[in-house]
């Protein structure tokens, strides 16, 4: 039987595969622990310089697997569903000091659409939709959907999309600012493939470094991140990527960042 997560590593991406098509690649909890196990193996393999996350089949991933929660023997309970599931992937997306493009391909439901607007870039086939599908069997959005969201989209638009549970096209998620890109269905792959290309062959150190700021920049005041960016700063300008980068700028030529 195929493993619920495949991870696929070629010229310093590493691709993870959501891979239980036959449910729309909704959570279990294997599921749920082998995606963890993929990022943390993604962020100690200095190989790696981008994450992709996408799903197979039709669907990006339809959330939390309803057999799971309704099934007496199978129930883990809410939770240690979010504090041993999703949580730490939401967790990990954004401490992995590496870009992560979220490649959405189909439909994204509940957790899903919320793992994957975790992600640093996130871009969507044409055929993909979001949709905060939790207000429609009583539940409350989860995986730091409260959190992002409402800061992709504004506020008013995110308590309307959460309390009405509306389906939202790739378009339009593009056109509210809620995901980076929509790509062909047929470009796709291929699209996703240049962008995480061009991802890694980037100055990873400073992206990664950038991804700290973003971050802090949800919870600090305006002196602490100024003084972040100081500090931080100092440290990408310590780096053999900055070197390169300014080198190839006098040399008028392309640089070529190793990561480090």
């Amino acid at each position: 039987r195929m493993s619920s997560i495949t991870t696929h590593i070629e010229n310093n991406i590493a691709t993870l595969t959501l891979n239980r098509p036959e449910v729309f690649n909704s959570f279990n909890k294997e599921m749920a622990f082998l995606l963890q196990a993929a990022l943390d193996a993604c962020e100690n393999n200095a190989e790696v310089r981008a994450i992709v996350i996408t799903g197979s089949g039709k669907a990006f991933c339809a959330g939390q697997d309803i057999q799971e929660i309704t099934d007496p023997e199978l129930n883990p309970g809410f939770q240690k569903i979010l504090d041993d599931h999703y949580n730490p992937i939401v967790t990990r997306i954004r401490a992995i000091e590496k870009p992560i493009i979220g490649a959405v391909n189909g439909v994204a439901a509940g957790a899903g659409a919320n793992i994957a607007l975790a992600c640093d870039i996130v871009v969507a086939s044409d055929k993909a939709s979001f949709i905060q599908a939790f207000s429609k069997i009583g539940l409350i959005p989860d995986s730091a959907g409260t959190f992002f969201l409402p800061r992709l989209i504004g506020f008013q638009k995110a308590a309307a999309l959460m309390m009405l549970g509306e389906k939202v096209s790739a378009s339009e998620a593009e056109r509210i600012g809620m995901i980076y890109k929509v790509f062909t269905s047929e470009e796709f792959t291929a699209s996703v493939q240049a962008l995480a290309e061009t991802l890694s062959k980037m100055p990873t150190k400073a992206l990664g470094l950038t991804k700290r700021l973003l971050n802090q920049s949800m919870t600090n005041d305006l002196t602490a991140q100024l003084a972040l960016e100081s500090k931080l700063q100092i440290e990408s300008a310590q780096s053999e990527d900055y070197k390169e980068g300014v080198t190839a700028f006098v040399e008028k030529r392309k640089p070529v960042f190793k990561g480090k």
